[in-house]
């Protein structure tokens, strides 16, 4: 009789090796995407894992699993990439510059990727959300709580944290998706720099309301650090 646990030792060794598996065609399709653009192929992503496509499908349900998978590894390389929202430091200005530089600067280097998720957008999505409202939505919770501490610091009423925060995270991404279409000349450097204005002129309105001027020159107390949050708001 054959032990168990050999027997479970193959299956966990079958499951690892497929997941190595889907993530190297799930790499594969990255490459890919950013080569032929968001009506990339299966023919393409195959060509460039170098197997047959029908090979692809043998570690994917179907054409929906490998976008889901797709999907996933770029929620992550953007929530990886922005770690000036996770840690901000310095005066507002810096704070906001950095956090938009970082944002700005990951879709205008994936601008394929980009357009691809938003093609993709409710193929299979868990509760028929996406990747980029994920992203967003974990963006905007984040600054939330950043915003949180600073209001409470400044004595100031909270609840409008919520607001400002998805607002911000709103007026970043659809400014810049805008830009990637149409760029009108425009660098990214003086997108960044115009959206850190107006995110300043925001935000330095609802504080003059309350009465309170903030130097945005001036260092600010950094909020207590946190763990960095998972690219899907509902993990």
């Amino acid at each position: 009789m054959r032990s168990s646990r050999a027997g479970d030792g193959r299956a966990a060794r079958w499951t690892g090796q497929r997941e190595r598996r889907r993530r190297e065609f799930v790499e594969a399709a990255l490459r890919a995407i950013e080569e032929h653009g968001p009506y990339v192929s299966a023919a393409h992503i195959a060509e460039a894992a170098g197997v047959a496509r029908p090979q692809l499908y043998r570690q994917f349900d179907d054409a929906a699993d490998l976008t889901r998978a797709v999907a996933d590894r770029a929620a992550e390389e953007i929530t990886a990439s922005l770690q000036p929202v996770w840690e901000p430091q310095g005066s507002a200005r810096e704070m906001i510059a950095a956090a938009v530089d970082a944002h700005t600067g990951w879709l205008a280097d994936h601008g394929n990727l980009y357009r691809y998720l938003i093609l993709h957008a409710q193929t299979g999505r868990r509760e028929g959300e996406d990747a980029i409202a994920d992203v967003k939505t974990v963006i905007a919770r984040q600054l939330s709580q950043v915003f949180e501490y600073y209001l409470t610091l400044f004595q100031l009423d909270t609840r409008i944290a919520g607001v400002l925060s998805f607002g911000v995270v709103g007026l970043v991404d659809s400014c810049t998706a805008q830009w990637l279409e149409a760029p009108e000349g425009i660098t990214k450097t003086q997108l960044a720099d115009l959206l850190t204005r107006w995110i300043w002129h925001i935000l330095d309105d609802s504080l003059r309301a309350a009465g309170i001027e903030v130097d945005p020159n001036l260092p600010l107390p950094p909020p207590p650090p946190r763990q960095r949050p998972s690219a899907h708001p509902a993990d």
